[in-house]
């Protein structure tokens, strides 16, 4: 019976991201949508505890035979550290570096920001980053990514004979509302604290706003303060607030009652929150980076990237017009609608049973 093993680390790591979110939500997708005669499982490096990447209805995790450093490098070098016999899905550019004999291998690319942003990432970064996709895109039997805009710009950084499929994301469904104090009002922001996010860019754009800036997401690399840029961009005393990594279910919460989600992004892979607070009829303003555009649709406000004036301008108009909020709720739900983790988990069995 054939066995597609998904690489399941992601969901260990210190700040999991959005790729984690990602690599959750596949996971519990792909176990709802196992073809006839398959098996589904997981697997993650070597570490003593291993339940968080424990997900309902995947077999596993089974640990490979290095911890998480040594799995790196030795994939990086080349090593297979691979049991061999079964189909393989690496949600990141952690992946064998082949194949096992008969099987397919496939890996998903987020985004290019190690080439279009290299200093929105550090130097080591950049370097592992660069040569893990190169080696996937020469080696594999086939990329994912999720929009066409990271499809055409890999296509000028990387050549190799893995097929690329522009498979989306879906909206994840966080259940029952969690108790979180929130006041009444307030701009939302989620996603790893770090350069390319833009939120230096949102802080400024908060002067002369009565409504609190809410974040949501742990620190990551970079050394950002946002209390710090916001004292200097002369906002009030806690008009930023930090609410640090939340469970699904307080994500839940602080999503349905934000007034509005700003995605200032200076790079975008995909944009998963811009999404997600469209399904709860928030309405969004976006930087005009590639790919928040396209998963937009047009149902969100887009300003150029960096453009703290004109970010600005796009809050006051959603957050002063009842109206225009409205009519961006109401086009946010229905662009939502044509994601699903469903979809996106029947796309990459399709990679390995051939029916796509």
């Amino acid at each position: 019976m054939p066995e597609l093993v998904v690489i399941a680390e992601q969901l260990l790591a210190p700040v999991p991201g959005g790729t984690g979110r990602y690599t959750a939500e596949l996971l519990r997708a792909l176990a709802a949508t196992v073809p006839s005669a398959w098996t589904l499982s997981s697997v993650v490096a070597a570490r003593a505890d291993i339940e968080a990447a424990r997900v309902a209805g995947v077999r596993g995790p089974r640990r490979l035979p290095l911890p998480p450093r040594g799995l790196v490098a030795a994939w990086q070098y080349g090593l297979p550290l691979w049991p061999g016999g079964a189909a393989v899905h690496a949600p990141t550019p952690l992946a064998p570096p082949r194949a096992p004999r008969g099987a397919t291998l496939s890996v998903t690319v987020h985004d290019t920001v190690p080439w279009t942003h290299p200093q929105t990432l550090t130097a080591r970064g950049v370097r592992w980053h660069r040569s893990m996709i190169a080696r996937a895109a020469a080696r594999a039997d086939a990329l994912v990514v999720p929009t066409q805009a990271v499809a055409h710009e890999l296509a000028g950084y990387v050549t190799g004979p893995a097929a690329v499929h522009v498979v989306g994301h879906g909206v994840t469904e966080f259940g029952a509302p969690a108790p979180v104090d929130l006041p009444e009002r307030y701009v939302l922001a989620v996603g790893t604290l770090e350069p390319r996010k833009g939120i230096d860019v949102l802080i400024k754009a908060m002067a002369g706003l009565a409504e609190p800036l809410l974040l949501a997401g742990q620190p990551g690399w970079g050394g950002l303060d946002p209390l710090r840029l916001a004292r200097e961009a002369g906002l009030r005393e806690g008009q930023v607030r930090l609410l640090g990594r939340l469970t699904d279910a307080e994500l839940g919460t602080v999503l349905r009652g934000a007034s509005v989600l700003a995605a200032p992004s200076r790079a975008e892979g995909f944009g998963l929150p811009v999404l997600e607070a469209m399904a709860t009829g928030v309405p969004v303003v976006h930087s005009d980076v590639p790919a928040l555009v396209e998963v937009a649709g047009g149902a969100g406000v887009t300003v150029p990237r960096g453009d703290s004036e004109a970010l600005g301008a796009a809050l006051r108009e959603v957050l002063w017009t009842p109206q225009r909020a409205a009519e961006l709720a109401a086009a946010g739900r229905a662009r939502a609608s044509a994601f699903s983790w469903r979809r996106a988990a029947e796309a990459v069995w399709a990679v390995h049973t051939g029916s796509r």
